[in-house]
């Protein structure tokens, strides 16, 4: 079998990985024409680092990220709702680990041109189109560098191409730009000294204003993290036309961002000087998409945020890519049919990611921010005043099982 993978993103490459597992040929088409490592942090729940492990990758993870030990929910203005055990702390075989995006793509990179072959991932190709028969796909890429056409013929195209995802816009050409929630994202990353013993991770805040941070790898000088933060704030209405296309190395404003800062209290990180040490600040809009009714169409299939690009909560968006790979593999392995391997893999996936996506613009796990702050937006003294332990468990954990972590 031979299967041409459209994107060299997380999904992607990880897909890549797991199909050369399981004796089956592919190549990856990326349209950058140079692999960069953009992004900054995101998380990998141990459901997603499992799969990751499964392709020898544990040690590598270890490498360039950081095990989290814990996880505290507050108030935007610094009061402690929940604090959870991370990874084996909260019984889980494997860790859960705070990554830079870049570096463990460039990771899942170096990793399949080491086992595929040097020519595995061909850059500059910007896919154009497709069309497929009883025989197989012929998927037509235009090559920025030779301004040529370039045919790459294969058993099954797998579109891992993201949310501005080619294959899902042909395949469905009524569908139109993603769905903004009304919520503007600020990102950046710096070494800063430890907190909380160098393996926390803080969200502060509901949907509305969010703070995050967290560390991703190891500082440059003993006692420091290079240390990831994140600033969501609605400046919009759910449902506006999102004020600019989703980029992950969209450079932000930081004048804008300055007026939001006074929002958040925390008694563990200095967010404000954090913020005014990071060199390089980007910006995005929250964006997803309505889930679809399938992915599968013939010998043509979507993964990762191709499929279900979701908001970025709950620490999800990578690690369903991640568990699409594995799934995606497993199914073409079993199948010796690619068409009756591709619907099984919808079937696998759909509508386990369709409810995510629901769960997540609705606050998912970190929902139970939003219901304390409904409840006492001033902040409190003692959360029992607010709400019971009960309550909080239920939304964190009914979560988790959804998404299968």
């Amino acid at each position: 079998m031979q299967v041409v993978i459209v994107g060299a993103g997380i999904g992607g490459l990880t897909a890549a990985l797991r199909l050369h597992q399981e004796g089956i040929e592919c190549v990856v088409h990326e349209q950058s024409e140079r692999s960069t490592e953009p992004g900054v942090g995101l998380n990998a729940l141990p459901h997603a680092v499992k799969e990751l492990a499964a392709l020898g990758l544990l040690d590598r993870l270890d490498e360039i990220g950081i095990r989290t030990r814990e996880l505290s929910y507050t108030h935007r203005l610094g009061q402690l709702i929940l604090r959870k055990p991370c990874g084996p702390a909260a019984g889980f075989t494997l860790p859960q680990f705070c990554l830079h995006r870049g570096r463990l793509q460039g990771m899942l990179l170096r990793a399949v041109r080491e086992r595929l072959g040097p020519g595995a991932v061909r850059n500059g190709h910007r896919l154009t189109g497709f069309e497929q028969d009883a025989s197989g796909v012929r998927a037509h890429f235009a090559d920025r560098s030779g301004g040529r056409s370039v045919v790459a013929h294969g058993d099954v195209l797998v579109a891992a191409d993201g949310i501005h995802s080619t294959v899902r816009a042909l395949l469905f050409p009524g569908e139109g730009p993603p769905r903004w929630n009304g919520v503007l994202m600020w990102r950046g990353a710096t070494d800063w000294p430890e907190f909380d013993g160098g393996q926390s991770m803080i969200v502060a805040g509901g949907t509305a204003a969010k703070l995050v941070i967290y560390p991703i790898a190891e500082g440059r000088s003993a006692g420091t993290r290079l240390t990831n933060w994140a600033i969501c704030i609605r400046t919009g209405k759910p449902g506006d036309p999102p004020p600019e296309r989703q980029d992950w190395a969209r450079p932000a404003d930081r004048a804008e961002l300055a007026r939001y800062l006074g929002r958040f209290r925390s008694a563990t990180v200095e967010h404000t000087a954090l913020v005014a040490a990071t060199e390089e600040i980007f910006e995005f809009p929250m964006c997803d998409r309505d889930p679809l009714p399938a992915w599968s169409h013939g010998r043509v299939t979507l993964l990762g945020d191709a499929a279900h690009p979701m908001y970025p909560m709950g620490s999800n968006g990578a690690g369903q890519a991640i568990l699409d790979a594995a799934a995606l593999g497993r199914h073409l392995a079993g199948h010796p049919d690619p068409v009756e391997a591709l619907r099984a893999y919808k079937d696998d996936r759909l509508a386990v990611t369709g409810e995510i996506v629901l769960r997540n613009r609705r606050g998912g796990p970190e929902n139970v921010i939003d219901e304390v702050e409904r409840r006492a937006p001033d902040g409190f003294s003692r959360l029992e005043d607010v709400i019971d332990a009960a309550r909080l468990e239920k939304i964190v954990s009914g979560y988790a099982q959804a998404a299968g972590s």
